[in-house]
Order: C-alpha cells, then structure tokens, then sequence
C-alpha cells in the first residue's frame, strides 16, 4: 500500500496529522461532543493508554478529525475513535484517515464497529459485516437483581487474580488482550462464574460516559451470560448503565429490557482477513462488549 500522505487540504485551509497521544484532551473531548459520543476525558485517556492513532488539525490547533487502532498481540487489532467533523467527512476525510491507520495496523487481522454513516466506507477498504451491535441502556430498575440458580456461583474476582480471566477472554475474544486485562484490573468490578470448580465465565463494570458500563462478559452460555450482567447490575439500581451485545433478542436482551436497559441504537462490527469468532454454547464467547474501539 501506498504510504497516505500526511497532510490533507481541505480548500483554504490544511490539516495535518498530530499523534493523539500529545493532543489536548479537551480538544478530543471537543471533537467526540460534536458527534454527540458520551466519551468523557477520562474515557479519551484511558483509550490513549490502550492504544494507537492521530488526529488531524487545522494551523491554528483546531481538531477535525481523530483515529485510533489498538493492537491485541501481533496478528489483531481494533479499530475505533475514527470521528470526523462535517466538513473533514464532506472532503474524504474519513478515507484519508483510515487509510493511513490501515497502514500502521499492517497485516493484522481487524475488527470495528460502524455506524451507519460510515459503512459504506468500511466495506469498500475491504472490509467485510458480521453482526449487528445492540447498545442497551437506561436508568437499571430493581429488576435488575441477582438471577436464581447460578447467582450462588458468581464470586468477586481480585485484582491481583486476572490469570483465569486472562486466558478465557482470549478463547472467546480470539486475541489475548493484555493491556485492556492491566486496565480493567484498575480501574473496574469483576465477577466470575464458576462451574466445577472452573471458570467459565467472567463480566466486568466501569465508570464510563453517563455512568457505568458492563463489559466484556464472556461467557460458555446465554444464560451465564445474564447471571453475570445480573450480578453487575447489582446495587446500580436507578443508575445509568449501559451493556453493548451481538446477541439477538432472547434471554439476555429480555433480561436487559426488565432490568431498565432497553435497546437505543446498534453498529454493525466489520472485519477484515477474519470472521470474528463464533459464539456457541459451550465455548467462551462474547456476550458483552469492552467498548466499540475494543470489542
């Protein structure tokens, strides 16, 4: 591929690339507000510690554009935070930034997760529809209360006991995750669900946008994957929560809606050089996502 050049002009004036790791937080919190993402600051520098990209900026320091890619070992990556403002998208910015990330990913398997507006884009480099994203959330209800049966097999995981979660994120996700494994051991709640004395499942909760979100979950079935995000949900009662899922409607959806998350929008995930994973009964799978740029 042809290395993309590194500044663009967009009529009277030019853009050029910065490493979004040295631009103003505030600025990207700027830019993500003008597309109505509930991304906070802190939402901007936990991504920038997980991953990769630049956005593009005027001469006077102005931000019209940012992309991040976040690589999972050496042969996977996602690709997420590709936001353009009006004017960027109506000059073909949002090719000429993902044309340059699709360079630094290299060879790499990838994955994202694409709003409507940028679909067809995605498709015509390469990129090929798996599934459909449902991103449930809304104020959780006391419905949202430890499920019968397996609740008793749901524990608290400690920070310093990843090892497990570790190794089955990776099987369900088809990648290990390290550094995302490193963040959430900071900076979130984890719980596991054991069967026979192995885990067989695991969910996570943070503090993001609005509020809280859960994910990942992976889990070896649906219904797991409901007793994890009902002891997630656990003591968030009358809080903004949201859980983004592949799932179509059945057991975990239900289970969403009574509990205060109804459905508000969906994205498509795309790969390209791989299908994602299967999610099957009796093998890790993932039933919730960690973030639309991590999946």
């Amino acid at each position: 591929m042809t290395t993309p050049p590194n500044t663009m002009r967009l009529k009277s004036f030019e853009l050029a690339t910065q490493d979004i790791a040295s631009v103003d937080v505030e600025a990207l919190h700027g830019l993500s507000l003008g597309v109505e993402w509930p991304h906070r600051p802190g939402d901007w520098e936990a991504l920038r510690a997980l991953g990769h990209g630049f956005a593009a900026l005027d001469e006077i320091g102005r931000v019209f554009g940012s992309a991040m890619w976040f690589p999972h070992g050496d042969e996977c990556a996602t690709i997420g935070m590709v936001i353009t403002s009006p004017r960027l998208q109506a000059q073909g910015g949002g090719r000429w930034m993902m044309e340059r990330i699709l360079q630094q990913c290299g060879e790499r398997r990838l994955i994202l997760n694409s709003t409507r507006a940028a679909y067809r884009l995605y498709v015509s480099l390469g990129f090929a529809p798996q599934a459909t994203v449902s991103q449930c959330q809304g104020y959780a209800t006391p419905e949202a209360a430890a499920m019968p049966g397996l609740a008793d097999a749901v524990e608290t995981i400690a920070p310093t006991d990843l090892g497990e979660v570790a190794a089955l994120d990776e099987a369900g996700f088809g990648a290990g995750r390290p550094l995302l494994m490193a963040q959430l051991a900071r900076t979130a709640e984890i719980r596991g669900l054991r069967r026979g004395g192995r885990l067989v499942g695991y969910g996570a909760r943070r503090t993001f946008g609005r509020g809280t979100v859960i994910g990942p979950v992976v889990a070896e079935s649906e219904e797991e994957a409901v007793a994890l995000a009902a002891a997630l949900l656990a003591g968030l009662d009358g809080q903004f929560v949201r859980l983004d899922t592949r799932q179509e409607m059945g057991p975990l959806r239900t289970y969403l809606e009574a509990a205060g998350l109804r459905l508000f929008d969906t994205v498509r995930t795309l790969t390209r050089g791989a299908d994602l994973p299967a999610v099957e009964t009796g093998r890790p799978g993932v039933y919730g996502l960690a973030a639309h740029a991590l999946s």
